[in-house]
């Protein structure tokens, strides 16, 4: 029965390891004009994708083409399984939203627009968020 018990408590650590694994990613943050804007570096992320989300994140222009307009908080998601670029152009799944009174309305908006779209399994991640620079 120990032994049972011992397995089952490794099992639900390697688990929980395994979540907290998942949520933790490097972020690189900078302003933008009058925006703070941190780029979500996921593992899924291609060269391609971190290259336009680079340029998205540091480059005025690029950024207002995604979150046109924004004057308040704004997010873009993407699923793991469908990346965020393929062949020079956003995939459908990949979504961005401006607008919101804070970070979490944004993400929250953002993840399930992107939901509601993916064809893969693994649900949608932030891969850049904007906030007003303070």
């Amino acid at each position: 029965m120990m032994d049972k018990i011992r397995r089952a408590g490794c099992a639900l650590m390697l688990s929980a390891a395994a979540v907290s694994a998942q949520t933790t990613v490097p972020t690189e943050v900078g302003l933008n004009g009058a925006s703070t804007v941190t780029l979500h570096l996921q593992p899924f992320l291609t060269p391609e994708e971190l290259a336009t989300l680079r340029v998205v994140a540091t480059d005025a222009s690029a950024l207002s083409l995604f979150v046109p307009g924004s004057t308040g908080f704004a997010a873009i998601a993407a699923a793991p399984d469908d990346g965020f670029v393929r062949g020079g152009v956003p995939v459908a799944s990949a979504q961005a939203l401006a607008d919101f009174p804070d970070a979490a309305a944004a993400a929250s908006a953002v993840l399930g627009a992107c939901d509601a779209l993916r064809k893969g399994l693994q649900p949608c991640v932030l891969v850049l968020e904007v906030a007003p620079a303070k």
